[in-house]
């Protein structure tokens, strides 16, 4: 039985990667739960520490004894034992002496017997969700492809089937990380973006998103070369889902536009993209490290014509032509929202005409207390 034992842990390392000495673990776990599960009914105590199991890892030979104290007054036979019954054991043994027993599991009832497999079969599971959750675990904040196996009707929840194999899985994707008016079927392949790998009882669970604006990140280095091999730079992005984002870029080579990069020959790159977050709009912005610079790019495809930052560091006034206002600004405020956002700069938008008069109050405000 013990070759057959080795044998069936060698074929299961093979086929399912779950490694011989922790499944030798939990045999010797199962086997003391086994023990424990015959002095269920007789005994109170809920944890029984004196039981220790022993695996030859090579052979598979099993060895398995209990710790019982020598008593007259037997109360717990899981740990107590009498001195006639122990004098079978240490001829020698007095009261309160302690006595190590062979354990014949042969004898295991079928409840000890179920009791063990439970245990081996709740092993392998946590080992195989192990598994997953170690290897999901390095593929966070990358983009993962899952197929929809289900859309929850009341909720709107899709759940994909991720991964392929031993390492396949399921994941939710929640309402509120779907992009707004995205029609998604079962059937459907989603790009996703792997947020997180949270290990919970029930197994690993995958917090996965398309509206990150990770997602935006990992699709322009997939698309664009310059940018996975470090030739352009991604600073920032700020994103609306499903309907506009801005993306911050510069270049390490002065040879290398990095927009023209990101757009592709006749637009091929940045159209794959756009395509594949279903028409969102997308704003390349060259990055700088002046303040003023970046965050009159951020306005685009506004033209600004000042940019004055504040005492705070925080916060700027910006100057647009009248007619560049409404352009600005953005339909309910998204260019400027996106554009704070990309910057970190709060921005105060004004038209020229409002400047200049403001302008000229201050002018007169002084003149008057001079």
């Amino acid at each position: 039985m013990n070759a057959e034992l080795m044998q069936a842990l060698a074929d299961l390392e093979k086929e399912k990667g779950i490694k011989k000495d922790y499944m030798l673990d939990r045999i010797a776990q199962a086997l003391a739960a086994a023990y424990k599960a015959i002095y269920k009914k007789d005994t109170q105590s809920a944890a029984l520490d004196n039981v220790f199991v022993q695996i030859d890892p090579d052979t598979g030979a099993i060895a398995m004894h209990a710790v019982k104290t020598v008593t007259a007054d037997v109360q717990n036979p899981a740990t107590e034992i009498s001195p006639e019954e122990a004098a079978q054991y240490a001829p020698l043994a007095v009261e309160g002496d302690e006595v190590r027993i062979e354990i014949d599991t042969s004898k295991f009832g079928r409840i000890a017997t179920q009791t063990a497999k439970q245990v081996i079969i709740q092993g392998i599971r946590e080992a195989e969700r192990g598994m997953i959750a170690d290897e999901f675990a390095s593929k966070e904040h990358e983009i993962l492809t899952g197929v929809v196996t289900r859309i929850d009707p009341r909720y709107g929840s899709v759940i994909l089937e991720l991964g392929s194999g031993h390492d396949k899985t399921e994941a939710l994707l929640p309402a509120a990380e779907q992009v707004k008016n995205e029609v998604i079927h079962e059937g459907d392949r989603l790009k996703v973006y792997l947020v997180e790998v949270r290990r919970g009882v029930k197994g690993p669970q995958m917090v996965i998103s398309r509206t990150h604006p990770g997602l935006v990140k990992r699709l322009f280095e997939l698309e664009v070369p310059e940018i996975h091999d470090g030739t352009v730079l991604v600073h920032s992005i700020a994103r609306e889902a499903g309907s506009r984002t801005k993306i911050a870029v510069s270049s390490t080579d002065e040879n290398v536009d990095p927009i023209g990069a990101c757009v592709g020959p006749r637009g091929s790159r940045v159209a794959s993209i756009v395509n594949e977050l279903q028409g969102e709009k997308i704003d390349i912005i060259k990055y700088s490290d002046d303040p003023v610079q970046f965050v009159a790019e951020a306005l685009s495809p506004a033209d600004v014509l000042l940019v004055t930052p504040m005492a705070d560091g925080k916060s700027c006034s910006v100057v647009v032509p009248d007619d560049q206002l409404s352009l600005a600004i953005g339909k309910e405020g998204q260019n400027a929202r996106l554009a704070a956002k990309l910057t970190g700069w709060k921005i105060d938008i004004k038209p020229q005409s409002q400047a200049l008069e403001q302008a000229l109050d201050n002018a007169a405000q002084v003149a008057q207390e001079e």
